[in-house]
This record gives structure tokens, sequence and C-alpha cells, in this order.
């Protein structure tokens, strides 16, 4: 059916003519996996399922494998090829992934949209990714506890889109960059992450006799020392109330990014917020998770911080050396040790303060690593800061360029 004048709001120049609305079945073929369960194998062909489709791609975390002859069997139905489309059914309903290279695996509860040239496979991909399709899907499941939606109404889901191949094929293309651009932040993201861990268990780890690291930076050799947290820094420093202060709840961190601060009265401060941050002061979490959402206070200015869940060490040496000194897998299996509870594990301060770690002699090794880790963190900041900048974007085009 032709809706008359239907256009986004933003085009590329040259093209004027109107789009056109129809139903995905009627514009591709739209198939599904297998719904029943194959035998399945230690080793053989992944079978995939809704949840290993996220983010626009295919992965193949838990996946569950299934013989030659079963792969043979649901192919002959449901053949996924290049440059076809995945959609979850079950479970994570919608989400995508663009098939872009030669295929081993068989899908089940997965909806195949197979390319068939009628309409651009990059624009119809991220034509499925609007607002609007989103609603469809949402308005459109079924299920209780266990949502999914059925092949008929994903047939049915309103496709808009321009009748020039060549406009489709712009569209496609420039969203195509965009998402190459970030997933190749997203990989240097990771990237950075996977080398942060391992060379915290290289310049950190003291598993050998001398409680030496393995790695270290070239004119140290002296011994590292023993000692408990407590000695390397102030527990929990008492502060004196101010009037008014900026308030920073960080029970609202994620990661070392904070998303919660406001300036109130002592008046309106929360009972339990008794602590005066300065810079540099640690903010350690003492329940689950340990060591992920550890955050060093880098205000410019002292602020009252209400922090329950958190200890507050001032350290007495670098203070990004201790930071990443308690993200050390040793150090949390250490604290995991000390825990106390069963629900909700969670370790106190005065047990906290009595960990022991080793840490150089020569406070000039200690800056060094925390350098170190700061370049990495800062870099693993910008990248994050660029993909939610290139998602910004993204997700703008989207609404603009689409109807």
């Amino acid at each position: 059916m032709k809706d008359e004048k239907k256009v986004p709001k933003l085009r590329f120049k040259g093209f004027t003519d109107d789009w056109e609305q129809r139903k995905l079945g009627e514009i591709t073929d739209v198939r599904d996996g297998t719904h029943a369960s194959p035998h399945y194998v230690n080793s053989g062909f992944p079978l995939l399922t809704s949840k290993n489709i996220s983010n626009g791609c295919i992965n193949y975390n838990e996946v569950n494998y299934i013989s030659e002859y079963d792969f043979h069997q649901i192919n002959e139905r449901s053949k996924v090829d290049v440059n076809d489309i995945l959609m979850g059914m079950i479970g994570t309903i919608g989400n995508l992934a663009l098939v872009q290279e030669k295929t081993n695996f068989a899908i089940k509860n997965v909806a195949l949209i197979k390319n068939t040239g009628s309409i651009d496979h990059r624009f119809l991909f991220q034509d499925l990714q609007t607002d609007y399709i989103e609603r469809e899907l949402s308005n459109n499941m079924d299920g209780g506890t266990q949502k999914f939606i059925s092949l008929k109404k994903i047939r049915n889901l309103s496709i808009t889109f321009p009748t020039l191949l060549n406009e489709q094929d712009k569209i496609g293309n420039l969203f195509h960059f965009l998402d190459s651009t970030i997933t190749l932040h997203e990989e240097k993201k990771q990237q950075l992450k996977c080398l942060k861990s391992a060379l915290l268990q290289k310049m950190f780890a003291n598993k050998n006799k001398s409680g030496d690291p393995d790695v270290r930076f070239k004119g140290f050799d002296e011994r590292w020392e023993r000692h408990i947290l407590n000695d390397l820094a102030i527990f929990n420093p008492k502060g004196t109330l101010p009037t008014s202060f900026e308030y920073v709840d960080l029970g609202s961190v994620i990661g070392v990014e904070m998303i919660s601060h406001k300036t109130i009265s002592k008046f309106d401060a929360p009972s339990r917020a008794q602590r005066l941050a300065q810079v540099g002061d640690l903010f350690y979490q003492t329940v689950r998770p340990y060591q992920q959402n550890n955050y060093l206070f880098d205000n410019k200015d002292n602020a009252y911080v209400f922090s329950t869940g958190y200890a507050q060490l001032r350290p007495l040496i670098d203070g990004y050396f201790l930071l990443c000194l308690v993200q050390t897998k040793s150090f949390v299996r250490k604290v995991m040790n000390a825990c106390t509870g069963t629900s909700y594990p969670a370790i106190n301060s005065q047990d906290l303060a009595q960990i022991g770690v080793n840490i150089p002699i020569n406070s000039k090794e200690q800056r060094l690593i925390g350098n170190l880790y700061k370049v990495i963190d800062n870099l693993i900041t910008l990248y994050q800061q660029k993909l939610d900048d290139l998602n910004t974007i993204k997700q703008s085009l989207l609404q603009k360029m689409f109807i």
C-alpha cells in the first residue's frame, strides 16, 4: 500500500520521492529456525538461540552443539546465508544480527529474514532498529514470564522505505560505517581492559617466593614489603559537617563514573551521610562486586559523600597505585575469604583494614605503576565517551532518516 507524502526529516541531497510502507513479509522472505529440541553433543555444529544475538552481532557464549545430521535437517528450511538478518523471538525479542560471512550454524527460536534483493539488506537492518519497530514488537509480544513473538507478527511488521534502491543503499552504507566505527571503538576498549587485567596480574602478582611481582619497571629491584591495608591508608576519616555541601551518592556510581551529585544543606542530608571526601580519597565497595565499583574521588573541591556500602580510605601512598592494588584478583579473593553473610556477603572496614598486601618500598615505583594504570583507565574512559557519542549520533540519525 502507498502512504502518500511520507518522507523522513533528513535525506541525502537529490532524493525527493515519497517513501512506501509495506509489511515485512511482503518485501522479504521471513522464516524461523527449529522449535524442536535436538539432541545436544559435546562437539559439532553450533545451534544458535535468541541469547546468541546481541548488539547487532552473533556471539557463541554458552552455545549448544548438534550433530551433522540435525544440522542439515534444520537447515533444509532455515539455512542462514550472507546478508540475512536474524531476530530474537523468545526472551531477548527484537535483538538483531546482520550475517556478514559464511555460516556453519543452525538456528532455534530465531527469526530468519532472508535477503531477496527486493530491499537493501543494510537499510532494512537499520530500519528494524527504529523506535517505531521497537514499539510494534513490544505491543505484539505474547506469553507471561517468558515473552515471545510469533512469526506471523514479525511478518506483519510495517516497514517504510524509499522506493529507489540507490537511496536505500546510501542510507544503509552510512549506518554500516557508523556501526563499523562503533565496533572498532568497542574492540579497542575491550583490548585495553584485557591489557589492564593482564598487567594487574603481572605487576601485582605475588605468587613467587620473594613476594615480588613478575613484571617491573627497569631500574627497580628492591624487595616489596608486606603491610596490612591499615598501614597504607586512614580508614573512614571523620569530617565536620558544614552548613551546606555538595552531596554525592556513591550508590549511583557505575564503574568509576559519578552520575549523581547535588548541593544540599546539612538538614537535608541522609542520616548515614557522615563522610567528608577529599580529592584522592578511595571508596572501596564492601559488598559484591568488590572489584568493579571502586572509586577514586577526584572532584576539584571537597564534598560530602553518602557512601552506604563503601569504606573510605585516605591513602598514605600513591592513590592510583592503591586503587589498582585493591582491584587485583588476589586482593579480591582475600576480601571474599574475609566476608560474612550469605545472601549479601560483605566485609566490614575493620576486617578490610587487616588484609595483607605487598607494596614497593620506593615511592617512585608506586607512582610509575599508578600512572601507567591511570593512562590506561583514561584511554578506556575516552573510548567509552566516543562510544556514547557515536551511539547518540546513530540514535539521532535513526529518528531523522527513517519514518
